[in-house]
């Protein structure tokens, strides 16, 4: 398919993983075969119309957002994402990690 199936088919991705949904359990949702999913995420299949009301639903966003396919993120989006992943941290790691937030913030100003 198309440029525009690659492009949803990420951001539907995208959506899905920021939200710690499995592909197998979004295609449970959606009473569909995971596969069927899997070719939807790549960009060899279009969702239809409903199951893109569906997916929307789901995920939480507008049928529209779907297709937002900016590559920038806001800054609270971000930190989501920081905070998610520094949550699985151990101290060590984040001790390394604030040193080096730290020390960059030296370098930058």
């Amino acid at each position: 398919m198309g440029n525009l199936s690659k492009k949803v088919g990420r951001r539907i991705k995208q959506l899905r993983e920021s939200l710690k949904i499995k592909q197998f359990e979004l295609a449970e949702m959606l009473d569909m075969e995971p596969s069927n999913l899997t070719r939807i995420e790549s960009g060899y299949q279009m969702p239809k119309e409903e199951n893109l009301v569906k997916i929307a639903g789901i995920l939480g966003v507008k049928e529209k957002d779907l297709f937002d396919f900016g590559e920038e993120q806001n800054k609270e989006e971000l930190i989501q994402k920081i905070n998610s992943l520094l949550e699985q941290c151990d101290k060590p790691e984040l001790e390394y990690i604030y040193n080096s937030i730290r020390q960059l913030r030296i370098i930058t100003g």
